[in-house]
């Protein structure tokens, strides 16, 4: 077998593996996002116990792409996209342990009444899903338009964070008692406001694959 189609099938292997452990990270963000808004504290524990399973996909593929560079010495289109690969798994490992902490709270807010009356953090929540969702695909696909429509759409998750924040001073000034899961729950948004930034990550990853350029 002919070298180049040796390398050609290794690369296929390497953009399975990140779809792989992006389907991963997105079932966990899902369940999270569930076991939040559904008050469901198993479907949060086994969240919480699935975050080895992603870390040790990083791990495997850090190493793949480790030996790739080494044995076959990559340039020009072939280098980016390993090197975004190597990028890639790490925004979406930081996505698997938001996950985990969002699934923290979820446990923490089983019982409690306030996460219902918060409009914006389920708005942000699926925003951050659809930017997660949106930038495996773009990955995927090698789509350009997709990538660069994520690191716009980044914008939302951004404005809905600043609307929680006001929204939690309001329900803080209504009784003191409530300061402490005000607190909780801007750590909660936050989480997803990192989602969003991680998600943009993974697009401009892609935009530097497909056309050499990144921020």
């Amino acid at each position: 077998m002919k070298t180049r189609t040796v390398f050609d099938e290794q690369l296929l292997v390497l953009g399975g593996a990140v779809a792989g452990m992006g389907d991963l990270v997105l079932q966990a963000l899902e369940e999270a996002v569930a076991a939040l808004t559904q008050h469901d504290v198993a479907l949060a524990q086994k969240v919480m116990q699935g975050d080895d399973v992603i870390d040790d996909k990083e791990e495997e593929i850090e190493r793949y792409c480790l030996r790739l560079i080494v044995q076959q010495q990559p340039v020009a289109h072939d280098l980016r996209y390993i090197l975004s690969a190597f990028k890639i798994i790490k925004d979406l490992e930081r996505i698997g342990d938001h996950a985990e902490d969002i699934s923290e709270y979820a446990v923490l807010f089983a019982e409690n009444p306030y996460i219902n009356r918060l409009e914006r953090i389920p708005k942000m929540a699926q925003a951050a899903l659809k930017m997660v969702s949106r930038s495996i695909d773009a990955f995927v696909r090698k789509d350009l338009e997709l990538a660069r429509s994520i690191i716009v759409y980044d914008d939302k998750v951004d404005n809905l964070f600043l609307s929680v924040k006001q929204e939690l001073k309001e329900l803080k000034k209504e009784s003191a008692d409530k300061g402490n899961p005000a607190v909780d729950l801007i750590m909660l948004a936050k989480y997803f406001e990192r989602i969003g930034d991680h998600a943009t990550n993974i697009a401009e990853w892609v935009v530097f694959c497909l056309t050499g350029e990144h921020k």
